[in-house]
Formats: C-alpha cells, structure tokens, sequence
C-alpha cells in the first residue's frame, strides 16, 4: 500500500512539474519582445526608455500614418537641460547599424549616424529654424530619436521631453 501512494505521489509531482513548464513556456510566448533602447543623459541625470508604444514593430518600417501618430504622442520622459550642459545620447547597436537622426517636433537637427553615442551643445538642440528660415531658441522640445536606415521609412522612434532651465 505505502508503495502505491508512493508511486502515486512521484506521478502527481511530475504533473505538476509538467504542468508548470507548459505555463511558463504559455507566459513567455505572450511576452513582447522587447524593443532596442535609447537613453538620453544631462549631467548625472540619464533616461533610458524602449521606442515610444505602437512606434516599433520588430525592426519592421513604419507607414506615414504611423510616423504622424508617432511624432503626434506626448513623450512620457522630460528631461531638465541648463544653459551650457551638454546632451548625450547612446543607442543599442541595432538602431546604429540601421542608422539613426534627431528631430525636433518634425524638424531634423542632426546629420544621420550610425554611431551608438553622440554629444550635443544645448544649442545645437534647442535653437529651431522657424518657418522663415531664421533661428529661433526653444525653452522645451520634444526630441525624437528616429531609426532611419538610409534606404525607405523610419524603423522606430524613441521621444523624450527636453526643458531648458536658464
């Protein structure tokens, strides 16, 4: 008798350890896969946040629609600049390879990269060419990262709020 409820005993832990896997390996593939990241540092202060939600899909190009929606959302990182600070900005090598550009609301305010780290003055992201042509300072922008291969539609986009303290 001891046999058979220990026999019994074996076959309900290997059900239920059966049972565990098959749960997790259900939890895993329901998972996203998480986007490469971008991180914007000020001083001491860093940011990293994935792409902006519903602005990457797996490497994949974006379509205009979604390109307008994208630059459209509120970023939900802000960031405080002084006057004379420096602005870093690191990507994952994925966006690197693929290429990559700044903007400021819809307007581009670097030359296209395929560095994984960059260094800006202040200026150089804060100060916007209205649409006369003529240089206006901005006291807060949204950046927006944008993966850009060289060829076709930006691949994801990643936004961070910038205010500038004086």
């Amino acid at each position: 008798m001891t046999a058979a409820l220990f026999s019994r005993g074996k076959a309900s832990r290997a059900a239920a350890a059966a049972c565990a896997v098959t749960l997790g390996l259900i939890a895993l593939t329901a998972c996203d896969k998480p986007t490469p990241v971008a991180t914007v540092t000020v001083g001491s202060h860093s940011e990293t946040s994935e792409a902006t939600k519903g602005c990457y899909t797996e490497g994949k190009r974006l379509d205009d629609k979604t390109v307008d929606k994208c630059l459209d959302k509120k970023p939900s990182e802000t960031i405080t600049v002084h006057a004379g600070e420096k602005i870093r900005i690191g990507v994952d090598p994925e966006i690197a390879d693929s290429g990559w550009i700044l903007l400021s609301g819809r307007n581009q305010i670097s030359d296209a990269s395929t560095d994984t780290y960059r260094t800006f003055d202040h200026e150089d992201l804060f100060q916007v060419r209205n649409q006369m042509g003529q240089l206006e300072q901005r006291d807060e922008i949204v950046l927006s990262i944008v993966e850009l291969p060289k060829q076709g539609a930006p691949k994801g986009m990643w936004q961070y709020q910038l205010k500038l303290k004086s």
